[in-house]
């Protein structure tokens, strides 16, 4: 131990003040001296140097630290390692098998989907083009119409311009009549 105290020469030594003379007449082992000094040491020792308990309780817990959490933790790895084993050997393969024929199923479904989509697609595109068309055809027709509208309507025109001028030269006629009728009457 190191301590100051266990061994009786040293306390020995530090009582007398050093010297061989001393220690070997105060030596002696069924000296009352000695017996003193060596109390003294285990006195000082226990009451004063805690050291060897220290390190004795440190020991202890660091002991029973790594004895309780290396079972802690070979218990977390072999939990661990079951838990791989089992997802291993039993889950992935039933998730696997689930998923193919869960994925095919998903496969043919998403096949009638897109089989469904192209038809629709192709109807709403066959709709469109005949409504093109029809819009087209219509536009033709009615530009046709607007046509033949404007022709009729330049025709009548023609034709009350004719009626017009007509009427403007049979007024003519008729006043200019009706202006010899009065010339008649004017000499009287």
């Amino acid at each position: 131990m190191s301590g100051g105290g266990t061994d009786p020469t040293v306390g020995c030594e530090a009582a007398s003040g050093g010297g061989n003379k001393k220690r070997d007449s105060l030596g002696t082992a069924g000296s009352p001296a000695h017996l003193i000094i060596k109390d003294l040491g285990e006195i000082h020792s226990r009451l004063l140097d805690h050291r060897p308990v220290i390190q004795g309780e440190t020991r202890y817990f660091v002991k029973e630290f790594e004895e309780k959490r290396g079972l802690r933790e070979m218990r977390v790895l072999e939990n661990l390692k079951n838990m791989i084993h089992e997802t291993n050997e039993h889950t992935l393969p039933k998730c696997r098998e689930t998923m193919q024929d869960n994925l095919n199923q998903v496969l043919q479904k998403l096949q009638a989907a897109t089989d469904s989509v192209c038809k629709l697609q192709q109807r709403e595109q066959e709709r469109k083009k005949m409504y093109n068309d029809h819009l087209i055809a219509s536009e033709n027709q009615h530009t046709i119409q607007w046509e033949e509208f404007m022709k009729e309507q330049h025709n009548k025109q023609a034709e009350v311009d004719e009626e017009h001028r007509k009427a403007v030269e049979r007024l003519k006629e008729q006043y200019a009549e009706m202006e010899k009728d009065l010339a008649k009457f004017s000499t009287f």
